[in-house]
């Protein structure tokens, strides 16, 4: 036999080991590292593609909605060609009227008044961490009906001449309901955020039956105008009206951003949330006045238009997850509020109607399904 095989098959001296018996390399603590932020980097960038797709889909949507509803709004006919003209404030007589005075106002309340809305439910969604919980439901806005129906129905002439209107009664009455609320919430010095929301219920229904009372002492006229407010309607909104929205949610949008870090780690629990640094106190308290003034500036330029801010945040939510959603909300309310006054004014047999009317048909069936749904996950 040859040298050659021999040598070959021959045993391996001692103490060594073949190549062949030799086991497979396990990856390091490094290699695994890698692996796990090549994925998370990854979903990071779906999900940013996700959240830029989403949010560009409703600026197209909402530019095509404010195009519907300066085009398509009523109060008299418009020659095509004045339109745009009209709308930088080039034009006289009709035309700047319908266009510039009425419609584009109108329109831009509508977005505004939708965004601060979105986010303030989106605010109290997260930070109390229920989808039932927002300043609707809560007793925000009725803190703000009750005070600008009191001005409706009975302030006298001076004092409605020297500036304090329904817009600021609804203001002031929603952040001493917000006040009431903190007090009989808290426990300890710290916010019970259960009790809040059933204390938040029983002072809407104290404020609701308040406001009932006032109309039965009224009279008709002023009950008249008080109802259609109620409602919730951007009808009529001036120039002033889309000023305050807009200072409102500049103002409201950036404390937003600031504080959205706060709420994501106050979303794991408190706990944790002063773990990572986080002061919980002062961020919840920071969070429900930033949550009801966006409500109460809303509410006070065009109503108490209901079931926006419970909407918007669920919305956003299943659209780009809860950690991207607060922003996302302002944009989904926007949509939902200028849709709706899209359909109030144009829609056959039913327009024209208050945008409240509207949001609320479609708002309403949602109520119900979410606590079916809430119910039905509880008892599983």
């Amino acid at each position: 036999m040859p040298d050659s095989v021999t040598t070959k098959n021959a045993p391996a001296p001692a103490g060594t080991v073949r190549k062949a018996d030799r086991p497979a390399a396990v990856p390091g603590n490094e290699d695994v590292r890698a692996v796990t932020l090549a994925r998370m980097r990854s979903s990071h960038r779906g999900r940013n593609r996700r959240t830029t797709a989403v949010s560009t889909g409703l600026v197209a949507g909402l530019l095509a909605l404010f195009a519907a509803s300066v085009l398509l709004g009523g109060l008299g006919r418009v020659d095509p060609a004045d339109v745009v003209p009209a709308a930088f404030g080039l034009r006289d007589g009709l035309a700047d009227y319908v266009i510039f005075e009425t419609r584009i106002p109108r329109a831009l309340a509508a977005l505004l008044a939708g965004a601060l809305f979105g986010i303030s439910g989106a605010i109290y969604q997260r930070l109390i961490r229920n989808p039932l919980a927002t300043p609707d439901i809560v007793g925000i806005s009725a803190g703000a009906g009750a005070g600008a129906t009191t001005v409706f129905l009975f302030a006298p002439a001076p004092v409605l001449v020297a500036g304090f209107g329904a817009p600021t009664a609804a203001i002031l009455g929603s952040f001493v309901l917000l006040g009431l609320i903190h007090v009989l919430s808290s426990r300890g010095g710290q916010v019970d955020t259960y009790r809040l929301v059933l204390v938040g219920i029983g002072m809407s229904a104290i404020c609701t039956a308040y406001t009932n009372y006032l109309f039965t002492v009224a009279d008709k006229h002023s009950i008249a105008i008080a109802m259609r407010w109620l409602i919730g309607s951007v009808n009529g909104v001036d120039w002033t009206g889309v000023t305050t929205l807009a200072t409102g949610f500049a103002v409201c949008g950036l404390c937003a951003l600031l504080l959205n870090r706060s709420l994501g780690s106050m979303s794991l629990g408190d706990e944790l949330a002063t773990g990572l640094g986080t002061h919980v106190g002062r961020a919840r308290t920071a969070a429900l006045l930033l949550g009801a003034a966006a409500a109460a500036l809303a509410t006070s330029v065009v109503g108490p238009i209901g079931f926006v801010s419970l909407v918007s945040g669920p919305i956003a939510v299943r659209l780009v997850g809860s950690d991207r959603a607060l922003g996302l909300s302002a944009l989904v309310g926007a949509v939902l509020v200028l849709g709706a006054d899209v359909l109030a004014q144009n829609a056959p047999l039913i327009s024209p109607v208050p945008t409240g009317v509207l949001t609320a048909l479609l708002g309403a069936p949602y109520f119900v399904w979410l606590i079916l749904r809430r119910r039905q996950e509880a008892t599983t």
